[in-house]
This record gives C-alpha cells, sequence and structure tokens, in this order.
C-alpha cells in the first residue's frame, strides 16, 4: 500500500506540530511536528512506537515543501525534493488497514499532550499551502484546530502579532521576579507595528480594573494608574518602551529619545500584594470585556530582561501569531484563514 501526504510550511516558530494523524487514539496514531526547528516523527502502532528528528531547520521564514510518504511497511520523509529520513519495519497508522478511516489534524492534536511519547507545545505558528493528504485515498477526516496554523498570503517577519481583539495573560508567579531590595520591576514592549486603540498591556487581577495600564491612543502610548493620573509619550515604532516600576513610582522612557516619565504611585502597597497573590496577572492585548481596535506587533516583550515566550502564557487568544507578524498591517492579517 502506498499513501502520501504533501504540503508547503513556512515558520518562524521552533516548535509544534504541523499535522497529526490516527485511525486509533490509543493503538495507532502518528505526529510530524517541529522540535529545535528541524522535522520530528513521533508514531505509536503495533509494530512500531518510537519518536524521531531528522533533516535541516524549517524556521527560518522560507517556504519549504514536505512529503511524508508510507511505502509498504516504510516511512519516509522527504524536504525540498531530498529524502531525510527512511524508517523501515513500521506500519505507521495509514498503512495498517484496508482502506481505514484516518482523522487528521493540522496544527493541533486529537488526544491530550499528556500522550505524546516526548511532550512538546503543540501549537504552530505558521501557514500551510498546496496541500494534498492522503493522494485522497483513504477515507479522511481534516480540521484545523487552530488559525494559528493559516493559509498566508501576507510576507511575515519574526516577532508576535495581536489582531484587534486579542489578549494573552501570564500570571506574575510564573515571569522573573522583581528585585527585593529595593524593590524593583522593569518591562521592556518592543512595538514593531502598532494600528487603532486600546490596551497593550496591564497589570492587574481578573476581576478588578487593572492597577496598571500601558494603552495605544491616537498614535500615542498612554500610561495610566488605578489612582488616577496618567502620562503620555508619543508613539515610536522601533525602539523599546521600558516601564520600570519601583516603590517611588512607575518611569516611562523610550530611546534615543530618552524621555523619561515619572508616575507617582499613591499606593505602592498594592502594586506589591500583585506579586504575592496567586491571581496577580500580566495581561497583554484587549482586556476581557474591552472593545479594542488596537492590532500590533512586537519583536519581543521582556520582563526584568527575560525575554517571554507566548507559548508560556497562562492563556491567550488563539489567533495570536506567536512566533510571527505581518510586514504590514492590512485586511489579510487578522488572524483568520
Amino acid at each position: 500500500m502506498r499513501t502520501s501526504s504533501s504540503f508547503e510550511l513556512r515558520t518562524w516558530d521552533p516548535e509544534g506540530v504541523i499535522f497529526y494523524g490516527d485511525t486509533n487514539p490509543q493503538e495507532d496514531w502518528f505526529v510530524l511536528g517541529l522540535r529545535d526547528g528541524r522535522p520530528e516523527i513521533q508514531m505509536h502502532n503495533h509494530l512500531a512506537q518510537l519518536t524521531v528528528g531528522a533533516g535541516p531547520r524549517l524556521d527560518d521564514g522560507k517556504w519549504h515543501q514536505v512529503e511524508v510518504k508510507v511505502l509498504g511497511d516504510s516511512l519516509r520523509l522527504s524536504v525540498d525534493g531530498e529524502e531525510v529520513l527512511c524508517l523501515r519495519q513500521v506500519s505507521g497508522p495509514l498503512g495498517s488497514k484496508v482502506q481505514p478511516v484516518v482523522r487528521i489534524a493540522l496544527g493541533g492534536l486529537l488526544f491530550p499532550v499528556s500522550s505524546l511519547r516526548l511532550p512538546l507545545v503543540p501549537t504552530l505558528d505558521g501557514c500551510l499551502r498546496r496541500e494534498n493528504w492522503l493522494d485522497q485515498q483513504a477515507q479522511t477526516s481534516v480540521s484545523a484546530l487552530t488559525s494559528s496554523l493559516r493559509s498566508c498570503a501576507a510576507e511575515s517577519q519574526p516577532g508576535t502579532f495581536f489582531p484587534p481583539g486579542t489578549r494573552a495573560e501570564f500570571s506574575l508567579q510564573d515571569i522573573p521576579q522583581p528585585h527585593a531590595e529595593p524593590w524593583a520591576f522593569s518591562l521592556d514592549l518592543g512595538l514593531q507595528l502598532a494600528a487603532g486603540s486600546g490596551h497593550l498591556l496591564a497589570l492587574g487581577t481578573p476581576e478588578n480594573p487593572p492597577w496598571l495600564s500601558l494603552q495605544l491612543q491616537d498614535q500615542k502610548v498612554v500610561l495610566s494608574s488605578a489612582s488616577g493620573p496618567q502620562l503620555d509619550l508619543p508613539l515610536v515604532l522601533g525602539p523599546p518602551l521600558q516601564l520600570k516600576l519601583g516603590e517611588s513610582g512607575a518611569v516611562l522612557s523610550q530611546r534615543p529619545k530618552k524621555e523619561i516619565l515619572a508616575l507617582p504611585l499613591l499606593d505602592p502597597a498594592s502594586l506589591l500584594n500583585l506579586w504575592v497573590q496567586p491571581q496577580g496577572r500580566l495581561f497583554l492585548g484587549a482586556l476581557p470585556g474591552e472593545a479594542s481596535s488596537a492590532s500590533f506587533c512586537l519583536d519581543g516583550l521582556w520582563a526584568q530582561g527575560q525575554k517571554l515566550d507566548m507559548d508560556r502564557a497562562l492563556s491567550r487568544s488563539q489567533n495570536i501569531w506567536t512566533h510571527s507578524c505581518p510586514q504590514s498591517l492590512g485586511n489579510d492579517t487578522d488572524g483568520t484563514h
């Protein structure tokens, strides 16, 4: 029996699931993904249980042609026309039955991540085109589990893209902690592109208004606190915005202009308390219930000088592009298929 699936992939994301297939999620399944940018196959069936990586890095933002072929009891993986892996005496999920009903999921799994042989972050931010699944030789059910794996018309660059209305949350206990003596915390936000009005980030809890927030508003970046006062800087793309917090106040600055704006905090104890309670959050993008028109691209977000990974967020909107940004904000960058 010969079956094959082929497609072209473009991604900046070094880890995630490209596609998952099974005829039985307990006994007969297959995963093709990326780990450290290179293809990885995980499979489990009555003849083979294995995890193997092979081939070149594919997370360079270029289109790569990928083919997975089952020929007899062998499975072959080709990248850009060159065979990079051949596994013999494996039946694979596609060859163990006559005319099997095969479920295929793009960009995700149809069982818990814990069922993988070797765990990985399943969501892959990337683009697919020219897809051909199983040569239409078997009954298939194909589903795209996440809009992060999409059909892309726009050119992309590395970064993180928040379409209008999207958001992510980090627990403050899961990110680098403030310095103790004297108490100090810093956030650096690199804006590549920005449009519309709405929140960029906020500190607070899910149940209450944000204690401190940074908003995009009329081509300005506005820093405000729950105690009332606010400060604004003209929107300048490129140089990172730096927000420094201390017991004496909040300071917003951006180089090379080195403009520094200080916001006194009327109740610094409330800010410090955010880090010691489980509900303390760093919010990115739209707040819950906010009608935000803001869309923006980040080339990075750093807490205490350490870059945050969107794949490690406590929760996030599925149509955030976690590892790529469009080169311009247009109609084809709304995060949909």
